[in-house]
C-alpha cells in the first residue's frame, strides 16, 4: 500500500501532546464500516483494534445504526441524566431478560457515568461504603482506568506516575502465573490476611480482570478465579470483576467470568455495552450492596439515551440465541491456529502467544519488535496495537462480527509484518 503523507499540522499545532494512537497510525480516517476503516485518500484498513474493544459489533453496524437514526428522527430524549425514559426502560428490561435472568443473576444496575473508569470509581466507592474499610487489593499488570481511584489499582508505572500525587489504599498482589508457578496460588495474599503483623489493612474488596488486556493479554485460569472468589468469601472481601474490555462477549460468553462459574459481587461494564461506540458504563452489584443514598454518586452524563437504544438493539440482535458465543469461540480457534504458525516460524523471536475468544496477544523476546510489527502492519493495511508493561505484546482485538475471510486476511497481513520485521 502506498500512503501519501497527509497534512497533520492542525493536530500537531492545536491538539495536546497527550494524543497517542494517532502517532502510530499517521493518517486521517474519514469513514468506517464493519471491520474496515478508510482514510481520506480512500485507503482501506482492516481493523483489529475495534475502538480498544468498544466496537464488538463493528463500525456503523447497520442494525444498530437504524435503531439510532429512528430514535433521533422521532426526537427521542438524548440527554436525561438519570430521569426515567422510554429508552432506559427498554434497555433495563432487555438487559434483565437477556443477560441477567438467564444467568441466574439478580444484580442491580447503576449508571455511574459515561466511561469505564467511572464504573470502576463507583465500584470502589461502593465497596468501601459497604465494608467500612479503605484498602483495595488489585493485581500486578492490572489496568482499571486513568482517574485517581482507578489509577491506584492500576499496575503500569508510566500511567501511575501521571497522577502527580500519591496513589493510596491500593495493594497489588501477584496475578495468575506472575511468579511462573514458583509458589502456590494466593499463599502470599492469604498469609498477609491472616497475620496480624503483616501490615496489610483488611481490604474491602479485590478487583480483577479475567484477561488483562492492557497488561499484555494475561489470561487467568478458571481454577485461579474460583480460588480467588473463595478467598474473598472466606475473608469477608467483595469480589469486583472489571469486565470493561473483556465483557459483552469478547471472550465468548457475555461475561468473561462465566467459564469459571463464579458470581462476582460487583461487575463493571463499559466499552461495547453501548454497542455502537457511544459512551455508556454500568456498575452491577448484588441487591444487598445497594446502600447508596439518592444522588450520593452521580454525573451529568450517566444516562446516555442514544446508547441505551443501540445497546438494546445489540442485545436483541446478538444475545438471544447463543450463536454469538459459538461464533466468537470459532473465530478464536482461527486466530489461535494462525498465531501458532507464526510462533513456530519465528521460534527464536516469539516468546509466547495467548488469549481467549477474540482477544489474543503475540509476545516477542525483543520488546521493541511488537511496535515494529504494528508499524509494518499499518503500512500493509492492518490496525493493531501493542500492550504489556513495555509494549512487548502485539494485541489482536477484532470485532466479534468479523467474517472468517476478513479475519484470515488480517492474520495473513500480521504474518507478513512479522516475517518482514523480525
Amino acid at each position: 500500500m502506498t500512503i501519501t503523507q497527509p497534512d497533520l499540522s492542525v493536530f500537531e499545532t492545536v491538539e495536546s501532546e497527550v494524543r497517542s494512537y494517532c502517532r502510530g497510525w499517521p493518517t486521517i480516517f474519514d469513514r468506517a464500516q464493519g471491520a474496515h476503516m478508510y482514510d481520506e485518500d480512500g485507503h482501506s484498513y482492516l481493523d483489529f483494534f475495534a475502538g480498544a474493544g468498544t466496537l464488538n459489533y463493528g463500525h456503523n453496524n447497520p442494525v444498530l445504526k437504524r435503531a439510532l437514526l429512528d430514535y433521533l428522527e422521532r426526537d427521542g430524549v438524548v440527554h436525561g441524566l438519570d430521569m426515567s425514559t422510554s429508552a432506559k426502560r427498554a434497555f433495563l428490561e432487555t438487559f434483565q431478560q437477556t443477560v441477567l435472568a438467564p444467568r441466574g443473576m439478580n444484580h442491580k444496575v447503576m449508571f455511574p457515568g459515561p466511561t469505564g473508569t467511572n464504573a470502576v470509581e463507583a465500584a470502589l466507592k461502593l465497596a468501601r461504603k459497604v465494608k467500612g474499610r479503605e484498602a483495595i487489593v488489585s493485581f500486578t499488570n492490572a489496568f482499571h482506568g486513568m482517574s485517581l481511584g482507578s489509577l491506584a489499582v492500576t499496575g503500569n508505572a508510566f500511567k501511575r506516575a501521571g497522577a502527580g500525587i500519591p496513589l493510596v489504599h491500593g495493594t497489588p498482589m501477584p496475578f495468575d502465573d506472575y511468579l511462573d508457578g514458583a509458589t502456590p496460588d494466593f499463599i502470599w495474599f492469604e498469609r498477609l490476611l491472616e497475620d496480624q503483623g503483616s501490615g496489610l489493612n483488611k481490604p474491602a474488596a479485590v478487583i480483577v480482570e479475567t484477561v488483562q488486556g492492557e497488561g499484555g493479554i494475561n489470561v487467568a485460569r478458571a481454577s485461579w478465579l474460583r480460588a480467588l472468589a473463595e478467598l474473598c468469601e472466606r475473608h469477608d472481601m467483595l469480589l469486583i470483576v472489571d469486565d470493561i474490555q473483556m465483557g459483552c462477549g469478547r471472550t465468548g460468553a457475555f461475561f468473561s467470568f462465566e467459564e469459571a462459574g463464579i458470581t462476582p459481587d460487583i461487575i463493571t461494564l463499559s466499552k461495547s455495552i453501548g454497542g455502537y461506540g457511544l459512551p455508556l458504563a454500568l456498575a452491577l452489584f448484588k441487591p444487598e450492596l445497594d446502600v447508596w443514598e439518592p444522588g450520593e454518586h452521580n454525573g451529568t452524563f450517566r444516562g446516555n439515551n442514544p446508547a441505551f437504544v443501540t445497546a438494546t438493539a445489540a442485545l436483541e440482535t446478538y444475545w438471544t440465541d447463543g450463536q454469538m458465543e459459538k461464533q466468537t469461540l470459532q473465530r478464536g480457534e482461527q486466530v489461535e491456529t494462525a498465531l501458532r504458525a507464526i510462533a513456530e516460524e519465528h521460534a527464536a523471536e516469539v516468546a509466547d502467544f495467548r488469549g481467549r475468544g477474540l482477544v489474543w496477544g503475540l509476545e516477542f523476546h525483543a520488546k521493541s519488535h511488537a511496535n515494529t510489527v504494528a508499524k509494518r502492519a499499518f503500512e500493509l493495511g492492518l490496525l493493531i496495537e501493542t500492550s504489556g508493561p513495555e509494549s512487548e505484546v502485539v494485541k489482536l482485538l477484532p470485532s466479534l462480527t468479523i467474517t472468517p475471510e476478513e479475519l484470515d486476511e488480517g492474520l495473513r497481513i500480521l504474518a507478513r509484518a512479522v516475517r518482514e520485521t523480525v
